[in-house]
């Protein structure tokens, strides 16, 4: 191992900035931003300076580590939304209970390397889930999304297990299906979408996005009209979340067997985005990468995707939500035992999911102003 192995600046908020790295057991570093330090032990550092000021540019430094592309000399903060800060809302997602094996891609050749908990160890979906979720109680959001995959097969026994472990957040705590929760049977968590979350300052509006027997999504025509007349009496902005993401009605192709939401509903969704100025955000999970998107005609509307629990990065979302707009940070799982694991399985599909999951540092964190 280098001195200081895969540095990433993976959280840029606009009063903090978050850098993870690893070293050899023991080792102290220090990571500089500006006047600005904080000294972390190895092997695995999260190293997070608050105190920042907003849409400022700070010179970066971590002892030990040269500059390059993930740990750029200089980064800026984020502008924050004007006004107060009324509501926080904390997202995860492709949770994926009962899962034994990372990294297989399906029915036949597989890049490899194929992952698994080592024997007698605690199944990784427990130790990521468990880890997520102690953060998520830190910071203490008014609100918890859980946006699908909750479970690996989509048994009753894997829910259970998902129910067991979010349902200790309390009644903050939502939660609607993905594909993997409906490929046995379609009753797990069939009944709980479209549902509206009244916060203060926003509507957070969950759709239900799965196609039961099919990695594919759809959005059915009750639901889309549910969400056009919330949009158009909302007294707020309203944030959209789902677990599969829009197709891009820009695209130069047009596949009925696309991975996401098929052509003919994604463009009957971003039309009504276009419509109903309200609407401020739509957030899903389903690919296991950090994406952001904005398409032509929807006035800047952010198009989210967010990195999986379950393995690399191992990552979180928060939202800080403003008079004036919102924020959207990407956090890494910081435990030790989550980022052991996640350090392993970065290297999956012949070493490209690090570079495919990660995203931009603006696929992971913007601000978005009403």
């Amino acid at each position: 191992m280098t001195a200081i192995g895969n540095p990433e600046v993976f959280t840029v908020a606009p009063d903090e900035i978050g850098v993870t790295f690893v070293t050899a057991p023991h080792k102290s570093v220090t990571t500089r931003l500006g006047p600005h330090e904080v000294t972390t032990t190895g092997p695995f550092h999260v190293a997070r300076i608050t105190g920042l000021d907003p849409d400022t540019p700070y010179p970066l430094t971590v002892d030990g580590a040269m500059p390059r592309e993930l740990l750029p000399a200089e980064i800026r903060t984020l502008t924050r939304p004007s006004g107060r800060l009324l509501a926080t809302i904390g997202t995860v997602n492709d949770v994926h209970f009962g899962e034994v094996e990372c990294g297989r891609l399906g029915v036949g050749e597989q890049l490899g390397p194929i992952l698994t908990a080592e024997p007698g160890a605690e199944p990784y979906p427990e130790v990521m889930n468990g880890a997520a979720i102690a953060e998520l109680r830190a910071l203490a959001p008014d609100a918890v999304v859980v946006k699908g995959d909750l479970t690996n097969l989509g048994t009753e026994e894997e829910y259970a297990s998902f129910r067991a472990a979010y349902d200790t957040l309390g009644l903050t705590m939502h939660h609607v299906r993905g594909n993997h929760d409906a490929m046995l049977t379609s009753t797990i968590a069939s009944d709980r979408a479209p549902f509206v979350i009244e916060l203060p300052g926003v509507l957070a509006a969950v759709l239900d996005t799965v196609i039961p027997g099919s990695d594919r999504g759809q959005l059915c025509a009750s639901q889309l009209a549910w969400l056009d007349e919330l949009a158009a009496e909302a007294d707020r902005p309203v944030l959209v979340f789902g677990h599969h993401h829009p197709w891009d009605p820009a695209s130069p192709t047009r596949s009925e067997r696309y991975f996401g939401i098929n052509p003919d509903d994604s463009d009957a969704l971003v039309a009504l985005i276009e419509r109903r100025p309200a609407i401020a955000g739509y957030f899903a999970g389903h690919t296991h990468r950090n994406r952001v998107r904005r398409f032509s005609g929807t006035r800047g509307v952010p198009m989210v995707e967010i990195a999986c629990v379950k393995d690399y990065p191992g990552a979180w979302a928060e939202y800080r939500v403003h008079e004036g707009g919102y924020t959207q940070l990407v956090r890494r799982i910081a435990a030790p035992e989550a980022m052991a694991w996640t350090e392993k399985t970065r290297k999956m599909f012949a070493g490209a999911y690090r570079d495919y999951s990660l995203g931009s540092v603006g696929d992971r964190c913007f601000t978005h102003q009403f």
